[in-house]
């Protein structure tokens, strides 16, 4: 008898570790994704990723827990927002834009990586190519280099096409806008008989200033580049430029519907759909290493009439036959 009970109670000890473990592999089951951004404010953009991660069955809080930090326009801050979640050792990380997308680059060679919202990650030296981006990295690239720059100062010439002097509003900050813009955009603007001046942002209490310059020089259009910084709130750069007296193009659909003139971009919000598509396999087992990275397959053109006639600018019918979107 008194063999039997201690043998039960062996049993019932080994019985309670493995339960025990069991428990904590239930718990450890719950992928833990952290996030990296400008803010993590609730916004279409991440509101988009989130719906489509619901979908794909991971619900935050209860199949899923995210844990998201924001730079709040401070750049600087970024390395060490990327280092705390490291710290933290998720599952996963997902940077927004490309300031952020360096900083965990940096930060982790091991913890898989998904990016969204960088124009050029082969040019920024993030990936080894798109098709076989190797490494812990891979994801969504915005626009494709080289050409988008062009389609841009098209639209706007079109648009306007008595304007001499253009704008352009950069953040040296932005890596990407360093690579491309001062490469691509001056041989465009010459093309289409554009006087191109860059102004540099680095931060969003420069803005005035900026659209200050841009009226001071004589700038006749603005483009603001697609930058967290350049682009939210979605109102501020366009009711700027409007008392300024300054038409303005964006990347981004929201801006216009804030009140900028005209957008041309890459549907954002399809963009982060797709990057919860990315997030999905990696947490199921894919190696980021073996998932292309992904270009847009669809650029969208959005025309605020109502800014349009505040400015005195007659819209082309064929502007508004191409338009996706017309604010009226």
């Amino acid at each position: 008898m008194k063999r039997f009970t201690a043998t039960m109670s062996v049993l019932l000890v080994v019985l309670l570790a493995f339960a025990s473990a069991a428990t904590a592999q239930a718990v450890r089951r719950v992928p833990h994704v952290g996030m990296l951004a400008n803010s993590c404010a609730p916004g279409p953009i991440g509101n988009a990723l989130s719906d489509e991660l619901r979908k794909l069955g991971w619900i935050e809080g209860t199949t899923i827990v995210i844990e998201c930090k924001e730079a709040g326009g401070g750049y600087d801050r970024l390395p060490a927002l990327a280092a705390d979640l490291v710290r933290s050792k998720p599952d996963l990380i997902v940077a927004f834009a490309p300031p952020a997308a360096r900083a965990v680059k940096d930060a982790t060679a091991e913890i898989p990586i998904v990016i969204l919202y960088v124009a050029d990650p082969v040019g920024m030296g993030l990936v080894q190519s798109l098709a076989r981006p190797g490494g812990n990295l891979t994801g969504v690239a915005t626009m494709v280099p080289g050409e988008f720059n062009g389609k841009v100062l098209g639209i706007l010439r079109e648009l306007l096409p008595q304007a001499k002097r253009l704008a352009a509003f950069i953040n040296p900050a932005n890596e990407i806008h360093q690579l491309l813009f001062p490469r691509d955009a001056p041989p465009s603007a010459a093309t289409l008989g554009f006087e191109l001046d860059f102004i540099e942002v680095r931060e969003a209490g420069e803005i005035p200033a900026a659209i200050a310059t841009a009226k001071a020089h004589g700038a006749e259009a603005l483009y603001v580049v697609g930058d967290p910084i350049l682009n939210n709130p979605p109102n501020r750069v366009p009711d700027l430029a409007s008392q300024a007296g300054i038409p303005s193009i964006y990347l981004f659909q929201y801006n216009v519907q804030a009140g900028g003139l005209i957008s041309y971009g890459p549907d954002m919000l399809a963009l982060a759909r797709l990057g919860a598509h990315y997030v999905n396999r990696i947490l199921r087992g894919a190696k980021p290493a073996d998932l292309p990275i992904e270009q847009p397959s669809k650029y969208l053109m959005t025309i605020n009439l109502k800014t349009a006639k505040s400015l005195g600018i007659e819209v082309p019918p064929s502007i508004l036959a191409r338009a996706d979107e017309v604010i009226e």
